[in-house]
């Protein structure tokens, strides 16, 4: 039977919506795998994760040590290679600590690694069939890895469907086979992301513009649908280094991270690290000129069509209603 760990990243006690998602990658790697979570970390935010793990995981291993308070990948990758066993399949989220993370514990693993997974197709055998994006999720890729001695995938969050939490498993301490947990790097300080004017984590509804708005002059497009729609104007980051709008209103990996209800992507591709700043798994609305752009492969409506003949149309449907 296929061995699978999910290394389960939190904050503030709270484990990460990809937490939910790593299941349903699991069942499709091998539907009679031992799917077993891992969290590292340290205190009573470790235990309060560990434990809210097991409506979902039949297994929870947790990894307590004073090390571990901030994640650094390189700490965890000690431990985790210490208690993993090295022809198992590791999933962890394509995310920055995981992209940081991932590709060294393959290489202590001695196993195969594959990033940025957004589907897979199965086991033939010991080849895992997977699907992976590359060029900025322009192109997606069929490939497959030899899995006999394991393998280490990183898996797109938001690209499985979360499972329903209807477990009641336990927690098992080895925190004491974690071993030497040294470190030649060591963490400094969490610099937060500045809030401007307004503050886009905290909106239900987001109008979120991309390159489709073509030029500065256009949001205020944007800005009028949002006004109808008592919404917030956020961004992708071409926006942002073009001067159009502030960074306070980015969302991705390297902006806001947001949790609203509503996300109207319009004329955004829908890169990874777009999509690493959007949480609780919001009702997406997609829309682009391109019918191939990743974004329609997550969201919940995709649209084709020009975002600068779309949102005055939908304001006016608005507005009427």
């Amino acid at each position: 039977m296929t061995q699978i760990f999910a290394y389960v990243p939190f904050k503030n006690g709270v484990a990460e919506d990809v937490a939910m998602e790593f299941p349903g990658a699991a069942k499709k790697i091998d539907a009679g795998a031992s799917l077993t979570a891992v969290v590292a970390g340290s205190g009573a935010d470790l235990d309060k994760v560990a434990n809210a793990l097991t409506k979902t995981y039949a297994e929870v291993i947790k990894i307590d040590n004073p090390a571990l308070a901030y994640p650094n990948a390189e700490i965890v990758r000690k431990a985790l290679t210490n208690i993993i066993p090295s022809d198992a399949i590791v999933l962890v989220a394509h995310d920055t600590f995981g992209m940081d993370l991932a590709p060294g514990l393959s290489i202590k693993l001695d196993s195969a690694y594959a990033a940025d997974v957004v589907d897979v197709e199965g086991m033939d055998g010991d080849a895992l069939k997977l699907v992976r994006q590359e060029l900025g999720g322009a192109v997606s890729t069929h490939a497959t890895c030899d899995a006999s001695a394991g393998a280490v995938l990183t898996i797109r969050p938001g690209a499985f469907a979360p499972a329903e939490g209807s477990a009641s498993g336990s927690v098992v301490d080895k925190s004491g086979d974690a071993g030497d947990l040294s470190a030649k790097r060591t963490f400094l300080e969490v610099v937060e992301a500045e809030v401007g004017d307004v503050d886009i984590t905290k909106s239900d509804v987001l109008v979120s513009i991309g390159r489709g708005i073509e030029d500065g002059d256009n949001i205020a497009i944007a800005q009028e649908l949002a006004d109808a729609m008592g919404a917030v104007v956020s961004c992708s980051r071409p926006i942002v280094d073009a001067k159009w709008l502030e960074k306070s209103r980015q969302v991705g990996t390297s902006g806001q991270t947001v949790k609203p209800k509503v996300y109207m992507a319009m004329g955004i591709s829908g890169s990874f690290q777009h999509m690493g700043g959007i949480k609780g798994n919001p009702f997406i609305v997609a829309v682009n000129k391109n019918p191939k752009a990743p974004i329609f492969q997550v969201a919940d409506v995709g649209i084709v069509e020009d975002i600068l003949e779309f949102m005055p149309a939908l304001q006016e449907a608005i507005e009427a209603l």
